[in-house]
């Protein structure tokens, strides 16, 4: 039951900011740009484990995270300006964001920062 709950309030978050975007799209980007995602994550996982440890990780973890993710939100609407269906600008905005995160990744390991 518990996971049901946890399915739903998800759901409702994420078409929630899709219907805003309809006709709102600056407040629904700003809902979207709001860590809800990892809020709710982290509750969840508190909630399941009761482990501090686990969410110290996971909130540092997310900060690190954050910046290559970035490039997804720069290429995309570079892609679909040039008019790239949505479809393939999305897959490619999502391989940049990999590389991005692949390259990130090296670069903290080369300054002794661990994920």
């Amino acid at each position: 039951m518990q996971y049901l709950i946890k399915t739903i309030i998800t759901a409702i978050v994420i078409v929630g900011i899709s219907e805003i975007g309809k006709k709102f799209s600056l407040i629904a980007a700003i809902l979207a740009s709001l860590p809800l995602v990892s809020i709710l994550a982290m509750i969840w996982l508190y909630t399941d484990t009761k482990d501090i440890q686990k969410i110290i990780d996971l909130s540092s973890n997310i900060f690190w995270a954050v910046l290559p993710s970035l490039i997804f939100f720069l290429v995309l609407p570079i892609l679909l300006k040039n008019d790239f269906k949505f479809s393939t600008a999305m897959v490619l905005s999502a391989i940049a964001m990999f590389i991005a995160y692949s390259i990130y990744v090296i670069l903290l390991q080369k300054f002794g920062i661990k994920l």
